[in-house]
């Protein structure tokens, strides 16, 4: 059992909300988008917004590791490390396309202890604790009750570099379009997680992901009943790309998909 303090608690909330508002003010402007090498976006909102959350951690727990999306961090020797998604939907939000948050997760000697994720434009503001349960601002939270594949609202993404990529998930696509009720595809992996977590979405499987797509999504959806796994069923840490979430129900049939796909 994780024991955490409730200057933890208050801080990441804090952190999550400093940053949404430093996402709308950009958001209300004309977004100039960038580009981080070749094909990954990037905006002045991403920067600023993790400026501030690692400045707010560096402040208070200055010992504390930190793995961040723009910067990368610092990961040190600490018992505690923070993941760091500034902005997830860069492209939808530099659209003006409304679906994107911030993320941050909170481990201790590589445990989730803490996750948040903040819709901003939404004020939707979803937050877990290890052992603690999920919740979407103050309403408790739970995974869906759809129990086949042939009835589920599935979503997924598919990465910047997927015009270069063999492993494109189109061929996914195609299979579970055939097989379930209807897909979505948002745009963020951390919403797409929240989403499944409190019951919007019966499942969600993407590829090519990184430690700050899934961090804090992964606890909402495993404290509110659902299942985290990789394509073939295994299991599952922030450090693999492959991704299958469910309400826990859909998943062998959703990972039956993935394996003869």
């Amino acid at each position: 059992m994780i024991t955490i303090p409730d200057r933890f608690r208050n801080l990441i909330k804090d952190l999550a909300l400093g940053a949404g508002e430093i996402l709308l003010k950009h958001y209300k402007t004309d977004i100039k988008m960038e580009l981080k090498g070749e094909i990954n976006p990037v905006t002045i909102a991403d920067r600023e917004s993790e400026d501030f959350i690692i400045g707010e951690i560096r402040r208070k727990f200055p010992v504390h590791s930190i793995l961040a999306e723009e910067t990368g961090g610092d990961i040190g020797k600490s018992e505690w490390l923070w993941v760091i998604d500034p902005l997830d939907g860069t492209t939808n939000y530099a659209h003006h396309y409304p679906s994107f948050c911030v993320s941050i997760a909170l481990f201790y000697n590589d445990k989730q202890a803490l996750g948040v994720i903040f819709h901003p434009l939404l004020k939707e503001f979803f937050y877990a604790e290890r052992g603690g349960g999920a919740y979407l601002n103050d309403r408790q939270i739970r995974v869906s009750t759809v129990d086949s594949l042939g009835r589920a609202f599935l979503t997924t993404g598919f990465s910047y570099d997927v015009h270069k990529v063999v492993d494109d998930n189109i061929d996914n696509f195609r299979a579970f379009t055939k097989r379930s009720l209807a897909i979505r595809r948002g745009g963020s992996a951390a919403l797409d997680l929240a989403y499944t977590a409190c019951g919007r979405f019966d499942g969600f499987w993407e590829m090519r992901l990184h430690p700050w797509d899934t961090a804090a999504g992964i606890l909402l959806l495993e404290e509110a009943g659902g299942r985290v796994s990789t394509f073939d069923g295994g299991e599952f840490d922030i450090y693999k790309s492959e991704i299958v979430a469910s309400n826990g129900l859909i998943h062998e049939e959703m990972v039956k998909v993935l394996v003869k796909n």
